[in-house]
């Protein structure tokens, strides 16, 4: 054992008291997050009758690898199509649920007698739900396809982001004891431009990567190439300054657009449940008996606070995000506990002395009890709404009813309004792109070209010249869609003289457009030349720019806006067709995979009923790589069949329930087969001899099948059906019946005739 590295003996203690205590779980009917963490607590440093893991730092990095694994498979699961649909939603429920939560934190730290620092971090720790929790509930629970399950994790993506800021907030509060806003403002900015790169560029290389690798690429190598692409976004972000889990899930969004997402998905599936489990059962470790009897107070009426008043406020959020009352409790209900942001914020204060260390066991208590609540909670839910719906005062169910749907009706805002909003993203797209090529080019291009030119001995004036006219011509087709993209002449006119005061907002933007492009040229020439030289360049490129190279800009720039296009669209395409915008709050589409043990698997799409019993339409179906659209209704349902069904929610999840069909028990015992074995020795002068084992028709009277003759010394495997039977062939025989060896041979004459008279 000395020569063992002990993160051997750990994994094996790990996992075997994980899967132990699992199975147990899986007998009561509990959630398997609960089951980790109570392996974790057995196998903990403070539970002294059990074998303990001995060290903890790699275990909390293997922890830390299942985090990556969970929002790597979050990010699969929820596309950035579905975080636009869901993303006014997520953002006010994200910023309602944060406020209240902020600002009962800091109460509580007040009424418990801790220091104000101690009070805004504990705000702070109360205010971040926990995504791994949530979402391995949802698998438990298997509630991920279920359409509030979307809002819930579009809320989750939200406040991750918040995380971030809050982190660096965080920081600098510690640091200087003062708010910094223009660091906070600096914060920001860089999420958003990082985030805009990485989903831009990401979009328009790894699928077309993925597409020209297909035909090269099994299911091992897609594997091996998901998880690389997984932890290359996770170093990329951790370099941007990020958490490794943003960068994780970032990956996994991108790829989600993909047409390889389904089979990603399904084969990082056991890989995620291996760390995931890893990690709950680091979270188990950390409970401590002796805080949770000292501190009790404290502990209980946190988690009581957490529990009540996240589920209440998120509910609230989501409630004036405009969705229904239903919806709203069904997603805040799930937001009743904390998680590996709020031990992230604990170690930040505890890593600048700036809170007490009594505080970190404390939330780590309060994450466990919250823990255990969560799936008690999500399932109470739609109970809950059960509950109060009858009881509300009638004014009150109008008024959310009329206000509902007033949300989710199509908004049009006035004119001006829209026109200004497109303007704005497309001018902040196209700077961020911009940017980063240029940076780009700063950092890999400039330094390159001048190592090369120097050891050529070359003057660096040359090097510089060819630097900038390679990133000029570069940026061009996007300076070009700054300058000219979106903005039609025809339509600005029709605005203004719509309104008269549109000018205000459609000049200014004009005007912030044209600037830009010009600051964006200027920039690159004076990286490489003298800023006089600089200035007095850009004129020419101007000129050169919306003259001379204006339809080779245009033309290239639609080739990348088309690949872009596709690449971004390349799963939408393998659905029949997408449900248009004005239906899309009425109507919810998705596949639902037949498994082997659904009853309708073998029935026709007729005898199924799926129309009449519940209300949906089958509108294609994925066989085999080739999709059927509008199938016939005699087409039968095979196991691997993936139906596209439109209908509501409600409808398409009691659909799932009868195909998507998974056995409690996966591994069933069929050693006790119902095929038995026999041996039949024919006498002299039986009605078996003469007649061939198609006339013997002993398949047919007995249900047995001849797999074998022993002919004197000689044995006949498979005999063909016009064999003879001799006197003295030993028959082997199989039937799934109890037959009687003495029967058949005594009997058989009657048998036979009877058939033959029959």
């Amino acid at each position: 054992m000395d020569s063992l590295p002990p993160i051997f003996l750990d994994l094996a203690i790990i996992l075997i008291t994980a899967g132990v205590i699992t199975v147990i779980f899986k007998w009561l009917k509990q959630p398997l997050v609960l089951g980790y963490i109570v392996a974790g607590f057995f196998i903990g440093p403070y539970f002294p009758w059990f074998p303990v893991v001995s060290d903890a730092s790699n275990v909390h990095v293997w922890s830390d690898i299942g985090i990556v694994f969970l929002m790597f498979a979050l990010g699969l699961e929820f596309s950035i199509k579905k975080l636009k649909k869901v993303g006014s939603t997520g953002a006010i429920t994200a910023l309602t649920e944060l406020g209240i939560m902020f600002v009962v934190g800091n109460l509580v730290g007040h009424v418990l007698g801790m220091a104000n620092m101690d009070c805004i971090f504990l705000g702070c720790m109360l205010s971040i739900s926990s995504t791994t929790i949530i979402i391995k509930s949802f698998d438990d629970l298997k509630l991920k396809q279920q359409q509030f399950t979307s809002t819930v994790t579009g809320v989750l993506v939200v406040e991750d982001l918040v995380a971030v800021l809050l982190l660096v907030i965080l920081s600098t509060l510690s640091v200087s004891k003062s708010f910094d806003g223009i660091q906070l403002g600096e914060s920001l900015v860089k999420l958003v431009f990082f985030l805009i790169v990485w989903f831009t560029f990401g979009i328009f290389l790894i699928p077309t990567c993925l597409r020209r690798m297909r035909k090269w690429m099994s299911e091992e190598t897609l594997c091996i190439v998901a998880v690389g692409l997984c932890f290359g976004m996770v170093v990329l972000a951790d370099f941007a300054g990020f958490s490794t889990a943003l960068g994780a899930f970032v990956m996994g969004a991108i790829l989600s657009e993909t047409i390889e997402a389904d089979v990603i998905h399904r084969i990082i599936t056991p890989i995620k449940n291996l760390f995931g489990a890893v990690f709950f059962v680091s979270v188990g470790m950390l409970v401590n008996p002796e805080v949770l009897v000292k501190y009790w107070f404290p502990i209980l009426l946190i988690a009581l606070v957490v529990i009540v008043f996240k589920s209440a406020s998120a509910t609230l959020g989501i409630v004036l995000s405009g969705k229904p009352l239903k919806s709203a409790m069904q997603g805040g209900f799930c937001f009743c506990q904390i998680g590996e942001f709020s031990f992230i914020i604990a170690g930040l204060g505890l890593s600048f002395g700036v809170i007490a260390e009594t505080l970190y066991p404390i939330i780590v208590s309060v994450s466990i009890i919250t823990t255990f609540v969560t799936p008690y909670m999500i399932k109470a839910g739609p109970n809950a709404y059960e509950w109060a719906e009858p009881r509300l005062p009638r004014n009150i169910k109008k008024a959310l009813y009329q206000y509902s749907r007033s949300s989710r009706m199509t908004k049009r805002g006035d004119n001006v309004r829209s026109f200004a909003k497109k303007q704005i993203i497309s001018i902040l797209l196209y700077s961020v792109i911009i940017t980063a090529l240029v940076l780009l080019s700063m950092l890999l291009l400039k330094p390159m070209l001048n190592t090369l030119f120097l050891s050529l001995e070359i003057p660096l004036i040359w090097s510089n010249l060819i630097g900038m006219t390679a990133t000029l011509a570069i940026i061009i087709p996007f300076v070009w869609a700054l300058l000219v993209k979106g903005v039609s002449k025809k339509k600005i006119a029709e605005l203004i003289e719509n309104d008269r005061s549109s000018h205000v907002v459609v000049l200014p933007i004009m005007i912030l457009r044209y600037f830009l492009a010009l600051a964006f040229v200027g920039w690159v020439i004076s990286q490489y030349v003298h800023i006089a030289v600089g200035l007095m360049v850009v004129i020419v490129v101007t000129v050169v720019i919306t003259s001379v190279a204006s339809k080779p800009a245009t033309r290239f720039y639609h080739r990348i806006e088309d690949h872009f296009v596709t690449n971004f669209n390349s799963r939408q395409a393998q659905i029949s067709f997408e449900i248009p915008e004005e239906l899309a709050n009425d109507f919810f589409m998705d596949r639902i995979l037949v498994t082997p043990y659904s009853p309708w698997a073998g029935k026709t799409l007729k005898e199924s009923g799926f129309r009449k019993d519940y209300g949906v339409n089958a509108v294609s179906i994925e066989r085999a790589g080739k999709i059927y659209d509008l199938p016939d209704k005699k087409m039968m349902l095979l196991p691997g069949d993936k139906i596209t069904f439109i209908g509501n929610e409600e409808q398409v999840a009691k659909v799932r329930d009868v195909l998507e069909v998974e056995p409690d028990i996966l591994i069933h015992d069929l050693s006790d087969h119902n095929i038995n074995n026999y041996t039949i020795l024919i006498p002299e002068g039986h009605a078996l001899v003469g007649r061939t084992i198609q006339q013997a028709q002993l398949m047919v009277i007995y249900n047995a099948m001849v797999i074998g003759i022993k002919r004197n010394r000689e044995s006949l495997f498979n005999p063909g059906a016009n064999t003879k039977l001799e006197a003295g062939d030993v028959l082997l025989l199989i039937s799934p019946r109890e037959l009687v060896v003495e029967e058949i041979i005594d009997h058989y004459d009657e048998a036979i005739k009877s058939y033959e008279k029959n």
